[in-house]
């Protein structure tokens, strides 16, 4: 970089003077930044690219409504003890060194724990220790390097997304001088000889170049930003031939008429840049339609328990909760909304917000956030706002549990445009060689034709329509997909695992069986009261199959995953589980799944449990034997194997007696022999090996399993289907790999026309958005046709 050109931010440092460690600054505001970076071993933000960053500006006094608690309030979308979580807009984010600086605002103050950049929306998600460091501290702090935040406080909302009309201006004004210098090129076009034509050629020119100015200065400036920082990066981009074009059509066009050889190509040239950015504007329009289906329409099976007047249990949507219903949220279950406690021991385990996972204890009164998971019995709650939907897939997708699976056809797409630029490059070259020997004349055409004909936008577009469009489609048939990558992931499977209880088996139709001595109106109070904090599968069937009582207040609550639960109320204790668990010989026991219960440590007796399979498991799993291994995972012991075996294909693997850890474990050992696994669960005890699958998903039946553990969400109405989904994921990818051979068809035949001299770049630029257009087209209507096959 020159020594008059500022180190920070790539203005001219000439006149300033400012040099500190041999580099030279534009203001001390850059040498501060320069500084605090150099302090803080940050340097490496300036490897990434050249002068990235911006002159932080003077905002001393500028954010002192931001000790107003109110107005944080209003801003902060999480707000507890220690911890506060706010997402901020940064108009300043454009290349990787801001994405670098901003995810390690950690090492610039210790008070940050996790910040999140979305590149696309320019917003940075920074999570906080709000003792050591305040909203506007840490906005200063921002401020002070260079990125200073927009806050709005007339329409701040969380997720605010702020509309960038650019795209449109520069549309409009590319528009706008194709039309006026087309008009201007007819005298040109028809080589007409009439007299005041010929007077006014030279004005008609000049013009046709003033209004070619904003056009290749503004409408264009993406493109060649994009190509300079790609070059600098030592990458070729798709943009890279598509400026190389522009340019060379604008230079040609200033000599000709400079020098008084002919009109130019400046109808070619505002031609090209409005059809691309016609292409560009129709891609996004479509693409934030995708968005849009996804994030407002595909709404999440999420039952939870509402509380009615008079004091009736109803199960309800997410969606459905208005401002001032109760709740009630059990054991292990998320919290949906902002809510006030009224009822019950809270204790909050945010991690699913924060990534930390230290529970907090409440109190009634207290407020609660959407996204906390209760962890000791049940509770009621107030509800202060309804729910925003969008928030709730911001919270499933939180980075603190992605598991970083190789999104291969992101991989591949990106592959092939570098390729795809080479081998352009080569073609555009080795053509205009060609024809400089053959006709000088046609030689320009040739090469701006070429660069404009081929552009692997198309290719680019494939994947992320076709996925896209199918995600939205499996929205609406109750199959919620937490990103693309899923579908992906779930078309490569080779090995299905199923847990039993609440999976394969329907909790709505299970007949059980009481046998041991009678329990007391006060001690069934008390199970049934127990139960309710519990969202256990079998606990929910047990408890909806009580008489109805008075619900007592627990004084303690603990539920200990695969074995049972226990409550103390006043003297009295019981315990609900295992046969084992509860304290009673196992060896009389019989071998149906079975609920043994215990109160002040003497044995009352156990439920039994007659399973009812989903409907069409027999079906499904005939199906799914041809092309996968089949296994069962229950938890449960082995009365079942008899009807299973007889239920089941004869190649199923049956296990019974698994431990969470067992079922993890089973997982672990056989995706080391190479087995991409798709697991099945109820999302609960099911999380660990949810989790260490290729693909989880969980299976939702009117309860509350939102868990960042699994990838998708399964309605139980919808779990004879499961074999279809798959199905369409594995035809997902085929249209991806025919939309790559459409788009290879395409160029192959546009090249030809262009290296022959008889493509005309401005035809070239209607064909290129076209050919992206047609890709849209094609994936959109295939994965509908999928989609209708489904239903």
């Amino acid at each position: 970089m020159s020594n008059n050109t500022c180190f920070h931010c790539g203005l001219d440092a000439s006149s300033s003077r400012i040099v500190y460690d041999e580099k030279s600054f534009c203001c001390n505001g850059c040498k501060t930044v320069y500084e605090i970076f150099s302090a803080n071993n940050l340097t490496c933000y300036y490897d990434l690219q050249e002068a990235p960053g911006a002159t932080p500006k003077e905002v001393e006094g500028k954010y002192n409504f931001l000790d107003n608690a109110k107005i944080v309030e209003q801003l902060l979308e999480f707000n507890d003890d220690k911890t506060q979580i706010v997402t901020l807009y940064i108009p300043h984010i454009h290349c990787s060194s801001c994405i670098w600086i901003l995810e390690n605002l950690n090492k610039l103050h210790p008070s940050v724990s996790a910040s999140i950049v979305n590149f696309g929306k320019k917003t940075v998600r920074i999570t906080y220790n709000s003792e050591n460091l305040s909203l506007k501290e840490l906005v200063k702090l921002l401020s002070r390097i260079g990125y200073e935040p927009f806050i709005s406080l007339d329409d701040y909302s969380v997720g605010k997304k702020h509309t960038d009309r650019s795209l449109i201006y520069k549309l409009g004004i590319a528009g706008f001088a194709f039309g006026n210098i087309m008009f201007l090129s007819f005298p040109e076009y028809f080589q007409s000889n009439e007299f005041w034509l010929e007077q006014y050629k030279y004005l008609f020119r000049w013009l046709m170049f003033v209004f070619s100015l904003p056009v290749i200065f503004y409408s264009a400036q993406d493109y060649f930003i994009s190509a300079f920082k790609g070059l600098r990066s030592k990458i070729l981009n798709i943009d890279v031939p598509i400026a190389l074009g522009a340019a060379v059509l604008f230079l040609r066009s200033t000599v000709e008429i400079v020098f008084d050889i002919g009109s130019g190509f400046f109808d070619s040239l505002s031609g090209l840049i409005f059809f691309l950015l016609l292409g560009k504007f129709f891609q996004q329009k479509t693409y934030n339609f995708l968005s849009f289906e996804r994030d407002y329409k595909s709404y999440f099976p999420i039952g939870i328990t509402k509380i009615t007047s008079n004091s009736l249990e109803e199960s309800i949507q997410v969606y459905d909760i208005k401002k001032g219903d109760r709740l009630l949220i059990r054991n292990e279950e998320l919290i949906p909304v902002d809510c006030i406690l009224i009822k019950g021991n809270a204790r909050i385990d945010y991690s699913f917000v924060t990534g930390e996972s230290e529970a907090i204890s409440k109190k009634s009164g207290d407020k609660l956030f959407a996204g906390g998971k209760q962890l000791e019995g049940s509770i009621e709650v107030d509800v202060i706002k309804t729910v925003e939907q969008s928030y709730l897939t911001q919270l499933w997708s939180n980075d603190v549990f992605n598991k970083n699976k190789e999104d291969s056809f992101t991989t591949l797409t990106n592959k092939i445009s570098k390729k795809f630029t080479v081998t352009i490059l080569c073609i555009a070259f080795i053509a205009t060689a060609y024809w400089l020997f053959m006709d000088a004349t046609k030689a320009l055409n040739v090469f701006t034709a070429v660069l404009i004909i081929a552009c692997p936008c198309a290719i680019a577009l494939a994947a992320p329509f076709t996925l896209g469009n199918l995600l939205r489609i499996f929205g609406k048939l109750k199959f919620y997909a937490k990103n693309a990558s899923v579908i992906e992931q779930l078309a490569a499977i080779d090995t299905i695992i199923f847990d039993k209880t609440g999976t394969i088996t329907s909790n709505t139709e299970t007949t059980i069986k009481y046998e041991g001595s009678q329990f007391s109106h006060e001690e069934e109070a008390f199970l049934k009261s127990t139960l309710r904090n519990s969202n256990h599968p079998l606990s929910r069937s047990l408890y909806s199959l009580l008489n109805e009582h008075q619900i007592v207040t627990l004084d303690r609550y603990e539920e200990h995953i695969g074995k049972g639960i226990q409550a103390q109320r006043s003297l009295d204790s019981i315990k609900i589980g295992s046969a084992t668990y509860v304290g009673h010989d196992a060896e009389s026991a019989t071998l149906n799944t079975s609920i043994h219960v215990s109160t002040n440590n003497k044995y009352k007796g156990k439920f039994t449990f007659y399973n009812k399979y989903r409907k069409g498991l027999s079906k499904l799993f005939n199906k799914l034997k041809k092309e996968y291994d089949l296994v069962i995972l229950s938890g449960d012991n082995a009365g079942e194997k008899e009807n299973l075996t007889k239920l089941l294909p004869a190649k199923t693997k049956l296990f019974f007696n698994q431990k969470p850890e067992d079922k993890l474990e089973y997982i672990k050992h056989h995706q080391n022999s190479g087995a991409k696994v798709l697991m099945i669960g109820d999302g609960l005890n099911d999380a660990g090996a949810l989790a260490q699958s290729n693909i989880g998903i969980a299976i939702s039946e009117n309860v509350n399993v939102f868990s960042p553990a699994c990838d998708a969400i399964l309605d139980a109405s919808k779990f004879n289907k499961l074999y279809h989904f798959i199905k369409a994921s594995k035809s997902a990818i085929k249209i991806i790999k025919w939309s790559f051979a459409l788009s290879f068809v395409y160029n192959c035949i546009g090249l030809y026309f262009a290296v022959t001299g008889q493509l005309a770049p401005v035809v070239a630029a209607i064909l290129m958005p076209l050919s992206s257009i047609s890709i849209v087209v094609f994936t959109t209507i295939t994965t509908n046709i999928l989609g209708k096959r489904l239903e």
